[in-house]
């Protein structure tokens, strides 16, 4: 009896920053602990091999920020090359970085007999216009069609949002070949979900009979903290929450904005907050994960924001960490995208569109000022947590993979149970 094996293949692994790397680490190291032998394609600023625990990491020189088209093709082809030199394994797994990658996972199964399973956190090439890499009409058809090709015959395709599976079941692709199975909050903020309201409350209490006057609090220094905290991207629109922060920059000198992280839009703010002379708006760099919880937790809200062009196309990780310290959130982006139906489904938050700075300003104002308001959406979010849990979410990926590789009954059980 043989192990079962897989490969993932993946741009991006720790210690190289994304979100897909993070969560692909927990999924992989989770698969060595149930007696999988789990090998990692991926990339560094040098070629090495090396252990994380129980899984085998395979990095691929590459800069972490390639190029344009020709760079990330070029580590596409570099990752399919490594894959098809090693023996032959049970389960592929591909990810959505480098874009298309499902179609070397195509080129990889028709090769080697292995099961395909194409693990889809952002839609490509459809992706593309929305990120402003404007590809010929007739080159971005092909791509989708031979996307779409791909993934019917791959042998599941996961998705991480009800918006991405509505998104190809209306390009075609049948219903039973999709499975839903959302991302999950970092594990450093897994022990969050058992906190109770007091112990979760706001940094600074929003203004209730019991609080310091308000006039007391602004005299005290005290700063009510709206977070944005993650990759500030191009699916990332800035312009309303820029917006919202001028507004409330006299009137409410005690909420502070706070971006943490980089992105390619991250100097962006740096300019408008200099040009707009907003001191209300503070700029700090990735933080080390023994911060993280307290960086999350700093945050009297959370602000998400996406393109309206891409929804159905990509779900943001730091919703999850969000919700995972039991914050109030605000959604700026498309009502029907997946981000949108959790925060209205738990009433976590609010959702807001896109260019509506005033109404994002007034329910800043409103978590601000009503203590009410304020812990209705943080229970809300501690429900959520309660539901989006490392454990239960990795185990449910894990028993879809045993489904796939089945078939192949040589291969030696591990320890979970088959998925219903």
């Amino acid at each position: 009896m043989q192990k079962p094996s897989v490969i993932f293949i993946n741009r991006v692994y720790p210690p190289v920053r994304g979100a897909t790397g993070r969560v692909l680490r927990d999924l992989a190291r989770s698969f060595a602990r149930e007696g999988w032998q789990v090998t990692v394609i991926t990339t560094g600023p040098r070629a090495l091999k090396e252990r994380d625990g129980g899984v085998r990491v395979i990095r691929l020189k590459g800069s972490e920020k390639p190029m344009g088209v020709i760079g990330y093709a070029w580590i596409w082809l570099k990752m399919l090359v490594m894959a098809l030199r090693l023996p032959k394994t049970h389960l592929i797994v591909t990810m959505s970085d480098p874009p298309l990658l499902i179609l070397a996972g195509q080129i990889i199964k028709r090769i080697k007999g292995a099961r395909h399973i194409n693990w889809c956190h952002d839609l490509y090439p459809d992706l593309l216009p929305a990120l402003g890499v404007n590809l010929p009409q007739a080159l971005l058809g092909c791509a989708q069609k031979a996307s779409r090709r791909a993934m019917t015959k791959a042998d599941k395709v996961i998705v991480i949002g009800r918006c991405m599976a509505q998104h190809l079941t209306y390009d075609g692709i049948d219903p039973r070949h999709i499975t839903m199975i959302p991302n999950w909050p970092d594990m450093e903020l897994a022990n969050s979900e058992n906190k109770t309201a007091v112990e979760a409350a706001p940094r600074v209490v929003p203004i209730t009979a019991n609080a310091k006057p308000y006039e007391q609090q602004i005299k005290d220094g005290q700063k009510f903290r709206v977070l944005y905290a993650g990759n500030i991207g191009l699916a990332h629109p800035l312009e309303t929450i820029l917006g919202a922060a001028e507004i409330l920059h006299v009137e409410h000198p005690e909420i502070e904005f706070v971006f943490v992280g980089d992105g390619p839009r991250f100097q962006e703010i740096e300019r408008e907050r200099s040009r707009l002379r907003l001191d209300n708006i503070r700029l700090m760099p990735y933080q080390p994960p023994s911060r993280l919880k307290a960086l999350m937790e700093s945050g009297d809200v959370h602000l998400i924001s996406v393109k309206d062009e891409a929804a159905g196309m990509l779900v943001p990780c730091k919703l999850y960490s969000a919700l995972a310290v039991q914050r109030p959130c605000i959604f700026i982006g498309p009502a029907q995208s997946e981000a949108a139906k959790v925060i209205t489904d738990f009433n976590a938050g609010v959702v807001v569109a896109q260019g509506q700075a005033e109404e994002l300003a007034a329910h800043i104002r409103n978590f601000r000022l009503s203590g009410e308001h304020w812990f209705a959406a943080h229970h809300g979010a501690a429900a959520a947590a309660a539901i989006f849990l490392p454990k239960e979410t990795i185990e449910a990926w894990m028993q879809r993979a045993w489904t796939v590789v089945e078939p192949d009954m040589r291969i030696n059980r591990p320890g979970f149970k088959k998925a219903a």
